[in-house]
């Protein structure tokens, strides 16, 4: 049966892994050029992107395989072709969908109608992708996912929920202050405390940054206006600022040796000070390269190792 990578659970914890490692192996000694050879994948993006096609493309690329990008303008369902006959004939192409869409829903509709694995590269409920690169970050820094902590301050968004689910699944202690009302759904929360149980992993959720950063050896954040809630910027702003801004009062309370992390694009002056975004305690640059790493090593297992087809 055909599986798919839609959320950061869909992997096992061994799995997960295994892709950070494989990642982190690839970095270092370089891709295997043949990897994705005689491999297509169909990039369909519904949303904008830097980081999501580019990290893509050069990751398919430097494997040996090949692609086809399909943008909001050039896809059939801007016109209003189902979502499920997109699915079953794209799946009649190519060998994989890696999809970056406004709604979950038109994620998980193509993964039910299609005979090869959807990749999700972005959607309003899951970032997991992302979250794949976070936590290779996390491991090449501390060399292990043991007594590990990640603190998120923000909102409660797609890449929060996923970067939940990694260090919950991995063993990672993760805690989140969000405002009221911007947190991580209930039903994400509980699906992550599952996984923590399984892991030994802790994980915390408040209102109150301080209490979330305390003792922390990374501090992550987001915009506090993502990319479709532009409507919405006013009401944001005033709930997340100036509590909620990364700072150096609030990274200090952090471990001393503590690292800032953001998926960017990063909104300086927003939801963190510009001398903590390009300061010495950075590594978001590191994350957004490892976006290359980890999508090469999760393509080259789903389509060789694991086999999903």
């Amino acid at each position: 049966m055909v599986r798919h990578y839609l959320e950061v659970l869909d992997l096992s914890r061994s799995e997960f892994i295994e892709a950070v490692r494989t990642a982190v192996r690839f970095k270092s000694e370089g891709y295997p050029p043949n990897g994705l050879r005689g491999t297509t994948l169909a990039l369909i993006f519904e949303k904008p992107s830097t980081r999501t096609r580019v990290s893509f493309t050069s990751a398919i690329h430097r494997l040996g395989g090949s692609y086809d990008y399909i943008s909001s303008a050039e896809l059939q369902l801007a016109r209003g072709e189902p979502v499920s006959d997109v699915g079953k004939v794209l799946s009649r192409y190519v060998d994989g969908l890696v999809c970056r869409v406004y709604s979950h829903a038109t994620l998980r509709e193509l993964a039910t109608h299609s005979s090869v694995p959807v990749i999700n590269a972005l959607s309003d409920q899951h970032h997991p992708c992302q979250a794949l690169a976070d936590l290779m970050t996390v491991f090449e820094l501390k060399r292990t996912f043991n007594g590990v902590k990640v603190a998120f301050v923000g909102d409660g968004n797609n890449v929060a929920t996923s970067l939940m689910q990694a260090c919950a699944l991995t063993g990672v202690d993760f805690a989140i202050a969000s405002p009221r009302g911007f947190s991580v759904s209930e039903e994400q929360t509980k699906r992550a405390l599952e996984a923590a149980r399984a892991s030994g992993a802790e994980v915390t959720l408040t209102e109150d940054p301080k209490e979330a950063v305390k003792g922390a050896d990374f501090v992550y954040t987001d915009v506090f206006v993502s990319m479709g809630f532009e409507a919405e910027r006013e009401q944001r702003l005033k709930a997340f600022v100036p509590r909620y801004r990364v700072t150096r009062e609030l990274m200090s309370l952090a471990k001393p040796q503590a690292k800032f992390m953001h998926c960017m694009p990063v909104k300086r002056g927003e939801e963190v000070d510009a001398e903590i975004a390009d300061g010495p305690s950075s590594v978001m640059y590191d994350q957004a390269e490892n976006r290359m790493h980890t999508e090469a090593a999760l393509l080259y297992l789903i389509f060789g190792r694991w086999g999903w087809l």
